[in-house]
This record gives C-alpha cells, sequence and structure tokens, in this order.
C-alpha cells in the first residue's frame, strides 16, 4: 500500500470516528427523539474498526439514553423496540452475551425513571423476569454483580427496595461469593461514613428474606459487641441466628411477598397501613412513570 493510500485510509477513519461520537454527542446535549433517530438509523454514524458499515441497534441506542438520562429517548426505544431495546448489545459495548447492561447502567447512574421504564417493558415482554433482573454483570469489569449488588454498593437504597420489589434475588452470589447483604455488612464493617444509609439499606435487604447463610457472618459472631451496638440486638441475633425475626418485620417480609412484582412499589403505597410503617416514604416519587403504564 503507497503512502497516499495509507493516509487517505487514515483520514477516512478519523473522519467515521468523529460521525460517530456525533451521534453519542447529540444523545448527551438532549437533542429530539426524531433527531437522534435519523442519526441512528444512518450508517454514517455508526464506527466500528474492521466491522462492516451498519448503523447503531435499539440496544446501543438505549445504553447511551441510560447514560445521559435522556429520558424521552429512552421512552421512544422501549416503546417501538421493546426487544431489542434490551438485548445485549455488541461487542463494543458488552463483552458478556449473558449480561444485563441497561439495567446495572440504570443502577450505577442512578436513572430512577427510566430503571422504572425497563422494569415495566421487562415485565410485559419477558414472563421470567427474575432471570433477567438477576443477570449478572461482566465478570471482566465488575466480578459479576447482579444490579442488587450495584445497587447495594452504591447505597442506592430506594433502588434496593424497587429491584427486591419487582423479583431480584438476595440470595445470589456474586464473582466473590458475596450475597448483597454481605455487600453491606462489609460496607458497615470498614468504614462509619454514611452509616444510617447502609442502615437503611440493610432494612430493605431483610424485608425480602435473604438468606442467613452469608460470608459476613462469621465476622458478626467474632465482635458480638460491636455489631449489637450498631445494629440492635434483636437485628443482631436475628443475623446470627439465636432469635426469629420481630413481629413487625416477619409481617413485613409475608406482605409483601404476596404483592405482585408487576405493580411494585405502588402496591406498597396502597396497604391499608400507616405510611410510618410502610418501607417507602409517603412523599416518595413513584418510579413507574405514568407514560409507560398503557404501552
Amino acid at each position: 500500500m503507497s503512502g497516499g493510500q495509507a493516509s487517505l485510509q487514515e483520514e477516512q477513519s478519523r473522519e467515521c470516528r468523529f460521525l460517530s461520537y456525533m451521534f453519542y454527542q447529540a444523545v448527551r446535549d438532549q437533542k429530539p427523539v426524531w433527531t437522534l433517530e435519523d442519526m441512528r438509523t444512518m450508517k454514517c454514524f455508526y464506527w466500528e474498526e474492521n466491522a462492516s458499515e451498519r448503523c447503531y441497534s435499539p440496544s446501543e441506542a438505549m445504553l447511551y439514553a441510560v447514560v445521559h438520562d435522556h429520558r424521552p429517548y429512552a421512552q421512544h426505544l422501549l416503546s417501538h423496540y421493546p426487544e431489542e431495546a434490551l438485548r445485549v448489545p455488541g461487542e463494543k459495548f458488552c463483552c458478556c452475551p449473558s449480561s444485563a447492561p441497561h439495567l446495572a447502567m440504570a443502577v450505577t447512574y442512578d436513572r430512577r425513571d427510566i430503571l422504572a421504564m425497563i422494569l415495566e417493558v421487562a415485565h410485559q415482554r419477558r414472563p421470567g423476569l427474575g432471570a433477567y433482573i438477576d443477570r449478572t454483570g461482566c465478570f471482566h469489569l465488575e466480578d459479576g454483580k447482579t444490579p442488587l449488588h450495584l445497587a447495594c454498593e452504591l447505597l442506592r437504597a430506594e433502588t434496593i427496595l424497587v429491584l427486591l420489589g419487582n423479583g431480584a434475588s438476595p440470595r445470589i452470589r456474586d464473582g466473590k461469593g458475596q450475597t448483597a447483604l454481605d455487600v453491606i455488612l462489609e460496607q458497615l464493617w470498614d468504614s462509619k461514613v454514611n452509616v444510617e444509609s447502609k442502615k437503611r439499606c440493610l432494612d430493605y435487604l431483610l424485608l425480602f428474606r435473604p438468606s442467613l447463610q452469608f460470608k459476613m457472618k462469621a465476622v458478626l459472631q467474632e465482635h458480638p459487641g460491636y455489631w449489637a451496638a450498631l445494629l440492635g440486638e434483636d437485628k443482631y441475633c436475628y443475623l446470627v441466628g439465636r432469635r426469629p425475626a420481630t413481629l413487625y418485620l416477619r409481617a413485613m417480609q409475608t406482605v409483601l411477598q404476596c404483592l405482585p412484582p408487576a405493580h411494585f412499589p405502588r402496591s406498597v403505597q396502597q396497604l391499608p397501613i400507616p405510611h410510618a410503617l410502610k418501607p417507602l416514604p409517603a412523599h416518595y416519587k413513584k418510579l413507574q412513570p405514568e407514560s409507560m403504564q398503557h404501552m
């Protein structure tokens, strides 16, 4: 290949990369949905080295919408391409075909409204929602964490409750063998920062009957004074298996187990009990957008 040809190919490659970045930038800048869809379906805006020319898939565009909190675009993609938008994107975006990157991204970036849209579509389109919501993340980047593990790691208490209420399992272990309960207890053990947020995350987990066989149990048993003072005697003894759950906890575990996941968290707010006893505070913003309810 001559020097001139090599230079021309390099120039073309730079131009393709620039055009590819333009779509990302357009989503970031919250451009109108129709503009984004025009760009997404034009082959000139997609670039990947050593790949055939093509356009962005709804799944790839959905990742951009999550990252940049472009709710109208996320809603459009989920409304018009409900199956395609939640598929695992190509290797350019995700290397693990069994992961759920859109859920993981929504949790990581704290995109609660988009998370609600994803769960709503998943309830409608994926009968085995548990298998979807409990998918582990990339083992190369996230140690096989589920969205629930990520929410615990980031102390997103309300997101933890929403994931659990929508069917996420608190018993699944990540690549390190940790349950979601281990993640929270490890944080309580390692640092005195944000203790109240960590304890609230722990309380939400306990509402959904996590397995009491967890790695941190040995640490709890070896330091009873520390943990009893931090969590309270009743909760500590329950975690280490010395006492049953309190009457309130047992009652709430039973009630929440009966609520249909597809209607969570609205179903919690509609419970005929005092607001002070409900897991979500009365003023908390409903996580299921009205625009998605009749899709």
